[in-house]
């Protein structure tokens, strides 16, 4: 088997970045960026990535902010967070060499089993199973697994079955093919007529294959309703920092949150306004409403333009730019002009909103094209 796979992957294999070396820290930042992410963004995120950190060292020297802004768009910003903690690690621990054995890879911070078992086979050529979604299928097709791949029993037989298929001296090389086959054959509507592994593959000579992998019963997404305001001062919008703690920490963000029972958007706004900043502001205008997704939920956020309603008490008569009376929901703010939030990572469906204004007259005003439905998940 191990031979009709190699030979399908050296006719069909893609000439992506990070095979051209195979470094540790290349395979390392891959891996990680297409966790959630479909390979052509992940490949465009991967070389602007290079060309900004590209090595461990000016990684690590990098503030966590330019590392946040590098990962805006791909979401699930504690990976980026863990790659800088990570890089900083192994600076300090390592000597600035990327650990090579499997136990040392994977007590580095954000380095779950799989991504350790990758970085181990296809960096350093050890001969353990990674196994990716695409293996999953892969492996389950190939066994007729009948146990749900989620659940540990199913769980601790695939890995079983993925380290068995695995012939000794070939990790580097199956554990890919066997990505490639399942990200390009066996997806999740497979062509087993091109398929190199037809001959050994029970799930096809008993008929099952659509009912291969077995998987949890799918959970719908919770809707949940949410509100914010662009408030919009001597040409300047006001932005605050997440607090660590939060889901993006540390982002930059529009002050908004969700909607009480018999709330109007509108109101919901002022009230977040004030109880997060102190700020006393008035509706001018609705902008958008934007639709995303992230993790269980989905999410409808109702977009507004603000003006200040009142000058806060304890900013100084002449002040351009008040600081806000308080921050109850963020660590720091920021009076910016449109250019300058660019290079402020933001959470996507914020970046949408941001990246379509523009301002007329003093007046925010959204692009009439910008396409603000259509976000990947965060």
């Amino acid at each position: 088997m191990e031979k009709d796979l190699l030979a399908w992957f050296e006719r069909n294999m893609r000439p992506l970045p990070w095979r051209r070396h195979y470094s540790p820290y290349g395979v390392w930042i891959s891996e990680i960026m297409l966790q959630q992410t479909q390979m052509e963004r992940g490949v465009s995120y991967y070389l602007a990535w290079m060309e900004r950190f590209p090595d461990l060292a000016s990684l690590a020297r990098a503030p966590e902010e330019e590392v946040l802004k590098a990962w805006e768009g791909l979401g699930y910003y504690s990976r980026a967070r863990n790659i800088l903690k990570a890089a900083r690690t192994i600076m300090e621990r390592h000597n600035g060499v990327f650990p090579s054995k499997l136990e040392d890879i994977r007590a580095l911070p954000g380095i779950g089993p799989y991504t350790a078992a990758a970085i181990a086979s296809i960096a350093f050529c050890e001969d353990v199973a990674c196994i990716d979604a695409n293996v999953e299928r892969v492996v389950a097709r190939l066994a007729d697994l009948d146990l749900c791949v989620r659940e540990k029993d199913g769980k601790e037989a695939l890995a079983r079955l993925a380290n068995a298929f695995l012939q000794k001296g070939c990790g580097r090389l199956h554990n890919q093919a066997m990505m490639e086959l399942g990200a390009l054959v066996c997806g999740k509507n497979p062509d087993c007529r091109v398929c190199p592994l037809q001959k050994y593959c029970l799930s096809l000579q008993r008929n099952t294959v659509t009912l291969r992998p077995v998987l949890p019963a799918r959970q719908e997404r919770i809707p949940i309703t949410v509100a914010s305001g662009v408030l919009l001062h001597n040409s300047r919008i006001y932005v605050q920092k997440r607090l660590p703690k939060d889901v993006w920490g540390g982002l930059w963000e529009f002050p908004g949150g969700g909607i009480e029972e018999g709330e109007r958007p509108a109101e919901t706004v002022v009230r977040e306004f004030f109880e997060e900043t102190g700020f006393r502001v008035r509706i001018l205008a609705k902008l958008a409403t934007i639709k995303h997704a992230y993790t269980k939920y989905h999410v409808t956020l109702h977009c507004f333009a603000l003006e200040l309603a009142s000058k806060p008490e304890s900013s100084p008569c002449d002040c351009d730019f008040p600081a806000p009376p308080r921050l109850s929901e963020a660590s720091d703010y920021r009076w910016l002009t449109l250019k300058e939030l660019e290079g402020y990572a933001m959470p996507s469906a914020h970046r949408k909103l941001a990246n379509s204004l523009h301002i007329v007259d003093g007046t925010l005003q959204t692009r009439p094209k910008a396409n603000l439905p259509q976000l990947p998940l965060d």
